[in-house]
């Protein structure tokens, strides 16, 4: 889904053979993969407007002297996102092993 974005592998998933389905993967409609890309969408665009607004308030300077940003707002917003990524990273392991230990 998300593997680069993510920290995961930029490896390409292995392709089945035409006209099979990958072991465990059930095949959806067109109607159901068009709400599952729209969902997902939505949640990418969600988490970019928090991740946004979250290290915009944190790191940026409200006066606005100059047009780039200075080295100090610059190093902030970096450490911010890779904090952000790293803390959602290990939410989505950590909820995922709970759903495992439940099945």
């Amino acid at each position: 889904m998300f593997g680069g974005v993510f920290g995961g592998g930029s490896s390409k998933p292995a392709q089945p053979m035409p006209g099979t389905m990958p072991p465990g993967q059930v095949q959806m409609d067109p109607n159901a993969q068009l709400a599952a890309a729209e969902q997902e969408m939505e949640m990418v665009t969600d988490m970019f407007a928090r991740l946004n607004d979250l290290c915009y308030k944190k790191c940026l300077i409200q006066r606005y002297n100059d047009e780039e940003l200075t080295k100090a707002e610059s190093v902030c917003a970096d450490r911010c996102v890779a904090k952000y990524f790293q803390v959602n990273r290990e939410v989505s392991d950590k909820l995922a092993k709970m759903s495992a230990a439940k099945q």
